[in-house]
């Protein structure tokens, strides 16, 4: 497997050279997040957390959080143990190779012995959610070839009704969850969420640049929360002149 080393922001990652490799829509979910303090100990979790991420950023930016990373594929999981160790992140941040599909059940289905806590996460033990999960079914569109790009992309094992499912497993009362999904599956979004005890509070709609319509959305609700849904500005990932807008540049820190 041949790797690549790339710096993003205040961390560095190993990445397949060929294969799985973050997106946008990862530091798009990570610059999202926005808790209201940042020295409050709390307990985050991402599910599907691919090479790790967005849950190291998370990392580096709230100093007093304890965050997990839960991967099912075994080439990402493994990326994920060694990005931790690279950004010197072991005290706060450990790896899970599990299948969330059986959290509900308040079972990790754990896949690596010694990886993690026993195989049971206590309902309710952690503050935040975050998931950057497929975004389309699997009839929609042609399934790239490549397994771990294809499971990022299609709902191959990870279906959005079971990813709630988890969230709200896991979420505390009062909790947040932070996801980034596909603006044609809004209304799905908005009922699985409601259905799964969240109440969407925040939503974001990403364009390619202006006139163009949304390509992804970000959502952030609250398990057990009150109505009302404020939709923010949008925004836009490149400039009239193609370059990456002041937003995304920003972002980037670039």
């Amino acid at each position: 497997m041949q790797l690549t080393l790339d710096s993003i922001r205040d961390i560095k990652l190993y990445q397949r050279e060929r294969g799985y490799r973050f997106s946008l829509d990862a530091l798009l979910l990570f610059d999202f997040v926005r808790l209201k303090t940042q020295t409050k100990p709390s307990r985050m979790v991402d599910l599907g957390a691919g090479s790790g991420v967005i849950g190291l950023l998370l990392a580096k930016r709230y100093e007093h959080a304890d965050i997990c990373l839960i991967e099912l594929q075994e080439g990402l999981f493994s990326l994920a143990r060694r990005n931790i160790s690279l950004n010197g992140l072991e005290d706060r941040v450990s790896a899970v190779r599990a299948d969330i599909n059986f959290l509900a059940e308040g079972s990790l289905n754990l896949k690596e012995p010694g990886a993690g806590p026993a195989g049971f996460f206590e309902r309710g033990s952690f503050d935040v959610a975050v998931s950057n999960p497929p975004f389309r079914k699997v009839l929609s569109g042609r399934i790239c070839p490549d397994e771990e790009k294809a499971a990022a992309r299609h709902e191959l094992r990870l279906s959005l009704p079971a990813l709630i499912s988890a969230a709200g497993y896991l979420v505390r009362d009062k909790g947040r969850f932070f996801m980034v999904y596909h603006p044609e599956r809004l209304p799905e979004a908005l009922e699985q969420l409601r259905e799964g005890g969240f109440e969407p509070k925040r939503l974001r709609f990403v364009h390619g640049r202006e006139g163009l319509p949304a390509k992804m959305m970000l959502i952030e609700s609250v398990r057990g929360g009150s109505p009302g849904l404020s939709v923010e500005d949008p925004l836009f990932i490149y400039n009239a002149g193609g370059g990456y807008s002041s937003q995304v540049s920003r972002i980037y820190e670039l």
